[in-house]
């Protein structure tokens, strides 16, 4: 099914979407961003669906197509001590204050958010593989997040985040089993199954 374009017809309207929220370690990031009304491109879907290559190509186009575009994050710190539902929602507004652009609505995936001052919104589930922009936001939340989790890969590479980015595969838990956590890791999140226990310091 075709990408929607946009979803009201007059005026600016931004994709937002986040990337990381399940994962066990790093930022949970999220993305802004405001497109043309005519934007359009044939791979642009939701980010889970496409390949890397795909992505990384996406994210060039968007980047350089886009009215505005704007990324940011909330810290595995910040996590723990706000809830990640809370985490994700003030990542989606911090990309929302970056953009250089005020888009006069906001398209949203899933179905929570927090109103941004003096702008309507509506929260889309699978908005993703709905609305251009939403699947852009995706697109740019994920890269860049996938960047960040190479960055501390080289920092931790015990962890094998150069291919989990920090999501709960069987691989990074064995890690975790024989290392400890590192910084990064979501001390708030289960990281070893609830039958064993796990030191944190």
């Amino acid at each position: 099914m075709a990408l929607l374009p946009f979803h009201q017809a007059e005026g600016l309207e931004a994709g937002c979407d986040e990337a990381g929220r399940g994962c066990l370690a790093g930022p949970v990031f999220a993305a802004a961003v405001v497109l043309p009304k005519d934007f359009h491109h044939p791979l642009l879907n939701d980010s889970k669906l496409l390949t890397e290559h795909q992505r990384d190509l996406l994210r060039e186009v968007v980047e350089k197509e886009s009215l505005a575009w704007a990324v940011s994050e909330v810290s595995a710190e910040e996590i723990d001590r706000i809830n990640i539902l809370k985490s994700s929602l003030l990542a989606m507004h911090r990309a929302l204050d970056l953009l250089a652009t005020r888009p006069q609505f906001i398209l949203v995936d899933g179905n929570k958010f927090h109103p941004y001052p003096a702008t309507p919104h509506l929260c889309v589930v699978k908005g993703d593989s709905k609305y251009a922009s939403i699947a852009a936001a995706s697109i740019l939340a994920k890269t860049h997040r996938d960047e960040a989790m190479l960055r501390l890969h080289g920092e931790h590479p015990q962890y094998h985040w150069q291919k989990n980015k920090g999501y709960p595969t069987a691989i990074h838990r064995e890690a975790i089993r024989q290392h400890g956590i590192s910084p990064w890791h979501r001390r708030s999140f289960q990281l070893l199954p609830a039958n064993e226990q796990l030191e944190l310091f």
